[in-house]
């Protein structure tokens, strides 16, 4: 009987079991063989030749014990001295701090001293001022002479850094880095004319940041710091001014002065506000020093009439 001859059936073998990590077969290879073939060959004849591990002969193991007894003595003379010289570095440490703190304290000590005598001195040129020829006379010498502190209607002028100055462009200090032009900061040269525009315009007292300025003040500048009497200001800059409010502020705004402090707004963006007060507070100047000038004792012809 003839037919179609039938495919025998396929037979397939039972499967080999997979490791786990059969997928990371370059890494399991690394793991397995961290060793090189060669270094491992290298080793091996070494190991085979005898030259490999600690040293055989006699005058190789004194050798070998010779270094560490001389290692071990350089590590442990090295720790004797470190301890030996720890309490005398300590000590001398110590007697430093107690210098400084020392000599810090006498420096305090004497800076209230110089203040004390700053203080007495002002009192004394005061009294002076008022036993020399009357009490009307001897307050308005005082005045004029900022010996004394005043109060009454004038002006309040803050003049401050463009905000480009204030701000430094990335939040930090625009006076601690060098990439922001000086025309956006206040001078010293600025605050020379502000000044001299209000004495200009009428004011019979002016003080910035609360220091009263003399006849002997100076602004000036340390780096970019203003400098007022040696002291250093801080922006902003405010500068009252005691004299007729309204006058005062209106002359200054026309003048010279005003003029030039209008001019750096537009061009250089610093910040400027006048404004007219009832009543400003200036303080006395720390100190009224006259270095060439002498008091007269010859009586004038109208004194002697």
């Amino acid at each position: 009987m003839c037919g179609m001859p039938q495919q025998p059936p396929v037979r397939t073998s039972p499967t080999r079991a997979q490791r786990p990590d059969a997928s990371m077969s370059l890494i399991t290879n690394v793991m397995d063989h961290s060793l090189d073939d060669g270094y491992a060959e290298a080793a091996a004849r070494k190991k085979s030749q005898g030259e490999g591990g600690l040293p055989k002969t006699l005058r190789a193991k004194l050798g070998l014990a010779g270094g560490l007894v001389l290692a071990a003595l350089v590590v442990t003379l090295g720790a004797a001295q470190a301890r030996v010289a720890a309490p005398v570095v300590a000590k001398e440490r110590q007697e430093l701090i107690d210098r400084v703190d020392s000599e810090t304290a006498s420096a305090d000590k004497l800076e209230g001293t110089v203040d004390k005598l700053r203080d007495d001195v002002s009192a004394r040129q005061r009294a002076a001022l008022k036993s020399s020829g009357g009490s009307d006379q001897a307050d308005l010498v005082g005045i004029l002479a900022g010996a004394t502190d005043v109060h009454g209607p004038g002006v309040k002028l803050v003049v401050n850094d463009a905000k480009e100055a204030s701000s430094g462009g990335d939040g930090t200090n625009p006076r601690e880095t060098s990439g922001f032009s000086d025309n956006g900061r206040v001078r010293d040269r600025d605050m020379q004319r502000v000044v001299n525009g209000l004495w200009a315009s009428g004011a019979e007292a002016v003080s910035i940041n609360g220091q009263r300025l003399t006849a002997l003040s100076a602004i000036r500048a340390a780096g970019d710091a203003i400098l007022v009497d040696n002291r250093p200001l801080v922006p902003p800059y405010t500068v009252l001014a005691v004299g007729d409010g309204q006058k005062l502020s209106t002359g200054f705004q026309n003048g010279a002065d005003g003029l030039y402090l209008h001019a750096l707004e537009e061009n250089f963006g610093i910040r400027a506000t006048i404004s007219t007060e009832g009543d400003v507070r200036l303080p006395a100047a720390p100190s009224v020093i006259v270095r060439t000038a002498q008091p007269s004792t010859e009586k004038t012809e109208k004194g002697t009439s």
